[in-house]
């Protein structure tokens, strides 16, 4: 039997009817007198028919039924007595107005993006709202700072090669600055809105978030002064490096999505012995509680040019180490800048595997270099911090890591 054909535009205007009664069920449900799951339907399919429309009329009367709308909301209003003091609902309207027109000739995926994106919003009213509450103007200031680095700083840098080896691109350099910036503002975000006191779990993930490094310099300069949470500690640094695995993961995702799975394996597989060597300390101290030092703004310009600065050292070092010692001189500066950083050499790995400069195999034992690197320096100074207090809780969370990591150098 053959196949029902669906017109195309049969098929658009039911997305766009789908996509009204999905905006107007939250705005039924909220109450609200100017519109509700009807109006929405109707306003989604009127917006469809215009643009079927506009082909042979013209683009004109998609233009004129916008002003309809307009019209219908004032009317609307003006009908209302006390007024409606808000705006939200009627610029909700027009979206959905314009996402009809998007379904109406054919662009269904951005018409869903755009209508499932608003009814979301609609519905986070109430969290949105607590959110704002919650932020500091610190808060506020590190989110307009990001908006800085990204939409203004960004677009103004040059997108050509120069420098040494060639390899330095300011826009693709920046780009890496602002996708940093962006992970660990999350989990600064999280740190505020969750408050600074969390169970030791959550403390472990969100310092990952932040900055592995620095929490690992706070909980040994704690344990120096309080021997007893050694424990506590411990679990929150395995946690924090688990993270920081998690964030390489995203990194790599981000540089180079082809090839992220198969580059990505080693990696996880360091992941999931880090999480397993930590067990034993979740099982003792899952419940237990423990308050995060306030981490310093993540959007701070000077840190943002750190990074970048150390990502083009790293992006020179690992070209010039490829260029005249082959790939055992790309261990050697992995090893090196895991001693202070893993993501720049996340980066740059990623980024000459994607444009094919680097085999994968050298690239997946590149990044569990700099891992294990990366995990030395942060159990030295986790050690040394703490009086000696960290040694053993800590050295034997982190053991199966070191295990795995020579596995996986050794089979690769």
């Amino acid at each position: 039997m053959e196949a029902l054909q669906i017109p195309d535009f049969a098929e658009n205007l039911g997305v766009a009817l789908g996509l009204g009664l999905l905006v107007g069920l939250q705005r039924e449900r909220s109450g609200h007198l100017i519109a509700g799951l009807r109006t929405f339907a109707i306003t989604a399919l009127f917006g469809a028919t215009a643009a079927l429309l506009a082909d042979p009329l013209g683009p004109w009367v998609v233009a004129v039924g916008m002003l309809g709308v307009v019209a219908v909301i004032v009317m609307g209003n003006r009908a209302l007595d006390p007024p409606n003091p808000g705006m939200t609902t009627e610029v909700a309207l027009l979206a959905v107005y314009l996402v009809g027109a998007l379904a109406g000739i054919g662009e269904k995926v951005m018409a869903a993006v755009v209508g499932a994106s608003c009814g979301v919003l609609l519905h986070l009213k109430p969290t949105l709202h607590r959110f704002s509450d919650r932020l500091t103007e610190k808060d506020a200031r590190a989110i307009w700072q990001f908006a800085l680095l990204s939409l203004v700083i960004l677009p103004l840098l040059p997108d050509r090669q120069f420098g040494p080896y060639d390899v330095l691109n300011p826009r693709n350099i920046w780009l890496m600055v602002v996708l940093i910036v962006a992970v660990s503002l999350i989990g600064y975000l999280i740190f505020r809105i969750g408050g600074a006191r969390t169970g030791a779990v959550g403390g472990g993930i969100i310092g990952g978030l932040i900055s592995s490094t620095a929490t690992t310099f706070s909980f040994g300069r704690r344990v120096g002064s309080d021997a007893g949470m050694a424990g506590l500690a411990a679990l929150a640094l395995t946690l924090a490096n688990s993270t920081s695995l998690v964030r390489v993961l995203v990194e790599v995702a981000v540089v180079t999505p082809s090839r992220a799975v198969q580059l990505g394996i080693p990696v996880a597989i360091l992941l999931a012995s880090s999480i397993l060597g930590s067990g034993w300390l979740i099982a003792r101290h899952f419940r237990s509680e423990v308050e995060i030092e306030e981490p310093s703004n993540p959007t701070e310009l000077a840190s943002a040019l750190t990074f970048g600065a150390l990502y083009a050292l790293v992006l020179v070092g690992v070209a010039a180490a490829k260029k005249h010692f082959g790939e055992g001189g790309i261990y050697v500066v992995a090893t090196l800048a895991g001693f202070t950083d893993m993501d720049a050499i996340t980066l740059s790995t990623a980024r000459l595997l994607g444009k094919e400069e680097l085999a994968m195999a050298a690239a997946q034992k590149t990044l569990i270099t700099a891992a294990l690197a990366n995990l030395v320096f942060k159990f030295v100074v986790a050690v040394a911090l703490s009086r000696w207090a960290l040694l053993r809780p800590l050295g034997l969370a982190i053991v199966p890591v070191f295990v795995t990591g020579g596995v996986l150098l050794f089979v690769l």
